[in-house]
């Protein structure tokens, strides 16, 4: 018997084993490798909304636990996963500038809002009103965590490659049982495949599709990450992620015309380079409506939990969100509110 068989292996599937690991617990991830939206994610984690200079909901607590969490992953993987960077959000006038120093007196974005102006010119960019500089920022290689993190996984017997079989799920009161192995837990970290989940597609967990470039521009020279209507993220020789679209209508992980011409349309407007789109991605984000993850019990039986709902924050909230389950299975430490899928139960 294990102590927990966890259902997914994207962001949330990884941080959750993570975690479990290093409170020596014994596990078992099963994934198909149908989702795909945490391997061409961006990867960001960025403590401030940049849109309206407002904090992300426990972002330093985030921000705190995540450092330590990617390096302990990159010690067991032996490779770099985790690239501190800045951010910088483009101003487009004076009134911005002002609304990001009155933002910065907030108490908890104090930490994360330089005072400095950026003035800094960017080959291939025009920003006449300068950066507003985002500090304890990065991004995390998502596609690399995960495939190194499977590796891993099936060196050491953790890992089953299947598709998920949810009649052959025995519940018992004391452990659960599937395909003739026992655990005492069950995880569902399977992103917008919740909805081919008995136990939970009842739950409001909805999927806002994001489309993304690798584009080749050799005259853009940054060593920063930028954020406008879009983000540009130097990957190195001349290459760069920029993304995303928002799609709340299309489910499909196929890229398209329309999220196509939407980047080209943004870059357009910020770039003033020449560029070659290398690839084009796609992916469906686990997104709710009330932005908020959704982990926490099923009603009919505490052996069958939830872990999804990450939406864009994924890298994020997945350490931070893996440890409140884990807390609340092992120990009985309460799930907050606003992440706790009984919030939903009234409304069902």
């Amino acid at each position: 018997m294990v102590d927990y068989f966890i259902v997914g292996s994207g962001i949330a599937g990884v941080c959750f084993a993570e975690m479990a690991l290093q409170n020596n617990k014994s596990i078992l991830v099963i994934d198909n490798d149908s989702q795909n939206s945490s391997k061409i994610a961006g990867g960001l984690y960025n403590p401030v909304i940049l849109k309206r200079f407002s904090e992300v909901p426990n972002a330093i607590e985030q921000i705190k636990l995540l450092d330590v969490f990617y390096s302990s992953i990159e010690a067991k993987l032996g490779t770099q996963i985790d690239y501190k960077i800045p951010i910088l959000r483009k101003f487009f006038s004076v009134e911005e500038q002002n609304n990001w120093f009155a933002a910065s007196d907030k108490p908890n974005l104090t930490p994360f809002l330089s005072l400095d102006l950026v003035n800094t010119k960017y080959d291939g960019i025009d920003a006449p009103f300068g950066y507003g500089e985002v500090l304890q920022t990065g991004y995390v290689d998502t596609a690399k965590m995960i495939s190194n993190y499977r590796s891993y996984l099936i060196k050491n017997t953790l890992f089953q490659k299947e598709t998920f079989d949810y009649n052959a799920l025995i519940i018992n009161e004391e452990y659960i049982e599937y395909n003739n192995r026992k655990a005492k837990h069950i995880i569902f970290a399977e992103g917008f495949g919740i909805h081919s989940n008995p136990f939970f597609n009842n739950l409001p967990l909805d999927g806002t599709k994001g489309e993304l470039f690798i584009i080749k521009a050799p005259k853009l020279v940054l060593n920063v990450i930028i954020n406008t209507s879009v983000f540009i993220l130097p990957l190195g020789n001349g290459l760069y992620k920029v993304g995303a679209t928002y799609d709340w209508k299309d489910k499909s992980n196929q890229p398209t015309e329309a999220g196509r011409q939407e980047l080209i349309d943004r870059i357009d407007e910020i770039l003033e380079c020449d560029y070659e789109i290398i690839e084009h991605f796609a992916g469906v984000r686990p997104t709710v409506r009330d932005r908020r993850p959704i982990i926490g019990t099923h009603k009919d039986s505490n052996r069958v939990h939830i872990l999804n709902g990450l939406g864009t924050r994924g890298v994020m909230l997945g350490p931070f969100l893996a440890k409140i389950l884990f807390e609340n299975i092992e120990f009985g430490t309460p799930i907050p509110m606003d992440s706790n899928s009984k919030r939903f139960d009234k409304k069902q």
